[in-house]
């Protein structure tokens, strides 16, 4: 995926996550090892990350529990999503829907080292 340079502004945008962590040095190696997060510190110390086309900022919040039950679920595109698996089970995560389940779309399910269930997106190229 290309990398802008700065994000977009708009009304609506969805801009910035909250995920819960168990350890927030350990949240972040995952993204960055898995999705290409930039993660950062800011200027209070706390953790921060920008995803991997510079749309979406978040943080890592060990004050929350784990988003271990499917209601809102937040997709992660990815260009290839067996690749990505394969980074989210070698790097310690689980996947907890396999590929196929949302035929045509190309989707599968994740659990990260805190436990959160997240989705993964794979744009179908025609």
């Amino acid at each position: 995926m290309s990398i802008n340079k700065e994000p977009n502004f708009g009304n609506g945008k969805i801009c910035y996550i909250e995920l819960p962590s168990r350890d927030v040095d350990e949240s972040s190696s995952f993204y960055h090892a898995v999705f290409d997060w930039q993660v950062r510190k800011r200027g209070d110390g706390s953790t921060a990350f920008d995803d991997g086309v510079n749309e979406v900022s978040g943080t890592w919040r060990t004050d929350r529990k784990a988003y271990t039950e499917v209601g809102l679920l937040v997709h992660i595109m990815v260009d290839d999503i067996n690749v990505t698996i394969s980074k989210i089970i070698e790097h310690g995560g689980t996947i907890v829907r396999p590929v196929g389940m949302d035929a045509p779309e190309i989707t599968a399910w994740f659990r990260d080292l805190s436990g959160n269930v997240l989705g993964l997106y794979q744009h179908r190229h025609v």
